[in-house]
């Protein structure tokens, strides 16, 4: 299974702008720049959609775990922050934290905790980064 996502540039890395768009229409010419990554401008920037993506591959997965447990979940949310820093060897996402809070009616801590920590090790996202960057999980039942 492929997905794609292009992207396009025009001018300079800090005075230029670009479009992203996704396969699935989601994004369509999004606006991205060097404001919004590094400062406060508008649009999106790499760093927040890797976000979302590890949100939503995490959570998905939790879903998952639960499921298989037999502790089908009532509603999963998540925040990922991702921490860009600049290193020896340039800029590099050296950190994602993943905050979620669950509704599982039938879960206890200890078999919420054991799927949550399986979800962060096995979603692909989370797989991608492991050896990049320190991933963290504050994992809650509501």
């Amino acid at each position: 299974m492929d997905r794609t996502a292009s992207a396009v540039w025009h001018g300079s890395l800090k005075e230029g702008k670009g479009k992203i768009s996704t396969q699935s229409g989601v994004l369509k010419d999004s606006q991205y720049s060097f404001g919004a990554r590094f400062e406060n401008g508008v649009g999106t920037n790499p760093e927040e959609l890797i976000a979302a993506a590890h949100a939503g591959c995490f959570t998905m997965a939790l879903s998952a775990q639960l499921t298989n447990a037999n502790l089908p979940p009532e509603s999963l949310e998540t925040t990922a922050k991702v921490t860009i820093e600049k290193t020896d060897a340039g800029f590099a996402v050296t950190k994602i934290h993943l905050a979620t809070t669950a509704k599982v009616p039938k879960a206890d801590k200890a078999a919420f905790d054991k799927a949550a920590q399986e979800a962060k090790t096995g979603c692909p996202i989370s797989k991608l980064f492991a050896n990049n960057a320190e991933i963290t999980l504050d994992a809650k039942l509501a």
